[in-house]
């Protein structure tokens, strides 16, 4: 959201550079196929085949660069970080190279291959061309410790060759990529034998239980690259690391929980069983938010927009975001303070007091944490359990039903998720919990702000990502499309719909006015037709979804006081339509 006081031109120039290298990706037609790396099992061997096997040659990098070609010399092997084994590739871009090392691949034609790599830096790229049939591609931004990237490809009825590759992007830092795997039938080009199955994992600990969710951790297997995780039996997740969230359980109920490892070759033995019971469910006294919902921002300062008391903003609203929770001088603590002064004089007796009213008119009213400036940072446990004190705090001094998280600098998914899973356990199952990321943040599963609301997707409210202050950005279709358009709202919300929120998750959210952001505004009634688009499969411009979200959540705007700088004439146009979708 924007600060009350500081122009956004230093980020808009930064939202203009990726602009630029979003649209050259586009060019060189290293568009992401699909909206995140994907999660296809590797393919069985037909009854009586030969088992499938890893067809690249010196996947791990013990031989050095040997098998590889990396662009203009940027490649190397290093001994730190590596994944496995004692070496792992270091590929540096230049500001006319993105460090690209590839190899050609012996495959079988008409074929199934799981190409997949372990990689960190920023803007990582993994793929495959020359398949005979679709190219694929797929990425991870700012990855920091090791994420998996995988996808998966078809060869075509007289292709033997394939090229795989990885590349960073034009004058970003170094990128490191290690454990290189295409897996399927032997291509007969005496690639690497691969990983026998996994053992079964030890140590399954179940830890937090809140009253839909359980967190469960264990020791790690070898051989593994990812496990599996079953309840009562039954598989209802699949990860990379040794810890997960089981969520969607009753409450005041006990389950069982088992894990298996994976890799390339196989699944391994479930693991000992452990059982955990849920906590009785909470309760919290603020009403329940409607299928279809409106989100407004209340500017706590005066910026030029209208200056407005929480009783001044309209009924069309059914979330209202009082903007800015403030950071202390505790880590991961947050507080709040009232601008009198800068509202007219407007005492925190009369704001409690305003808050109590729309929430009797069946409103919520949350604080949201962050905005442009926010400083807050919540990056390990101690800053987490401080954030969900202070939040559950504020909530009982000013009757706040919830938060919003708007962090601007970043964000840490798992002590993110950590401190919203400790904050809900004190608030109760009506706890609001929405988030406002920017469009970059939502472009894969892999960012920090994806991978938070998908960690607390049981107990998150809505994403209203902002849709705005962007440049252009990717589609769910890999195509480049501009902002300020009906096809940006759909082809961007379309990321979120089909990488794992439930419809009822995701919101558009978009400047009240012209003045309300740098980039980005659209009319109301584009607002409308995007909302159509979505829900009912009608208005849509070049971009439709292959398929309707009846149950998408509704609208956002910044700012209520924007709004009614220019009469409410968004809540006005938006509001009535949010409130008569399907």
């Amino acid at each position: 959201m924007p600060h009350p006081l500081v122009s956004r031109t230093p980020r808009s120039r930064h939202r203009r550079w990726l602009t630029t290298a979003f649209t050259g990706l586009a060019a060189a037609a290293l568009a992401v196929t699909g909206t995140a790396a994907g999660a296809s099992a590797a393919p069985h061997a037909a009854a009586g085949a030969a088992a499938d096997v890893n067809n690249a040659k010196n996947p791990g990098f013990e031989s050095g660069l040997s098998g590889w070609t990396c662009s203009a010399g940027a490649g190397s092997t290093v001994s730190s970080p590596v994944h496995g084994g004692t070496s792992a590739l270091k590929a540096t871009p230049a500001g006319s190279d993105q460090a690209r090392c590839s190899q050609t691949v012996a495959v079988k034609p008409g074929s199934t291959y799981t190409l997949s790599a372990y990689v960190q830096g920023s803007y990582v790229y993994l793929g495959a061309s020359g398949t005979g049939t679709t190219d694929v591609s797929t990425w991870a931004p700012g990855a920091t410790t090791w994420q998996q990237l995988k996808t998966t490809f078809t060869t075509g009825p007289s292709t033997t060759s394939v090229t795989v590759y990885t590349h960073g992007w034009y004058g970003q830092s170094a990128y490191f990529a290690d454990d290189i795997s295409v897996f399927g039938p032997d291509g007969g080009g005496n690639g690497d034998p691969g990983d026998p199955v996994p053992d079964a994992p030890t140590g399954l600990a179940a830890g937090a239980v809140t009253s839909s969710s359980v967190a469960l951790s264990w020791s790690p297997a070898k051989y593994a690259t990812g496990y599996n995780v079953y309840r009562d039996g039954a598989k209802v997740q699949a990860v990379t690391g040794t810890s997960a969230t089981v969520t969607g359980l009753s409450p005041s109920t006990a389950y069982r929980f088992q894990v298996a490892a994976t890799n390339a070759a196989g699944e391994s033995a479930k693991s000992a069983e452990v059982t955990a019971t849920t906590s009785p469910g909470g309760g919290n006294p603020g009403p329940s938010v409607p299928k279809h919902a409106v989100t407004g921002y209340w500017q706590n300062f005066n910026n030029g927009a209208t200056v407005q008391k929480i009783s001044d903003v309209p009924g069309h609203y059914d979330i209202i975001a009082v903007s800015f929770a403030d950071a202390t001088t505790t880590p991961g603590a947050i507080t709040f303070n009232l601008d009198s002064a800068g509202l007219g004089g407007y005492t925190v007796e009369q704001f409690k007091a305003d808050i109590r009213a729309k929430q009797a008119a069946g409103k919520n009213v949350i604080l949201s944490v962050g905005g442009e400036k926010g400083t807050i940072s919540v990056n390990d446990a101690a800053s987490a359990n401080n954030f969900a004190n202070s939040a559950y705090a504020l909530m009982q001094e000013y009757g706040f039903n919830g938060v919003d998280i708007d962090l601007e600098n970043g964000i840490n998914p798992t002590y993110m998720s950590q401190a919203l899973r400790s904050l809900s356990q004190k608030a109760g199952s009506k706890l609001v919990i929405t988030m406002a990321p920017q469009t970059i943040d939502m472009q894969s599963t892999q960012g920090g702000y994806f991978k938070t609301a998908l960690n607390i997707k049981d107990i998150l409210t809505v994403v209203n990502m902002q849709y705005y202050n962007s440049g252009s950005m990717l589609g769910c279709d890999g195509k480049v499309y501009s902002q300020g358009t009906v096809d940006f709202l759909t082809a961007l919300a379309c990321i979120q719909l089909e990488g794992g929120l439930d419809p009822s998750q995701v919101g558009l959210g978009v400047p009240a006015s012209t003045r309300a952001a740098g980039g980005g505004y659209v009319s109301p009634s584009v607002v409308n037709s995007a909302l159509d688009c979505l829900t009912k499969g009608t208005s849509c411009g070049s971009f439709k979804p292959a398929k309707t979200y009846p149950s998408l959540r509704g609208a956002m705007t910044w700012s209520t006081n924007w709004d009614a700088a220019t009469g409410n004439a968004w809540s006005n146009a938006v509001g009535p339509h949010v409130h008569n979708l399907p």
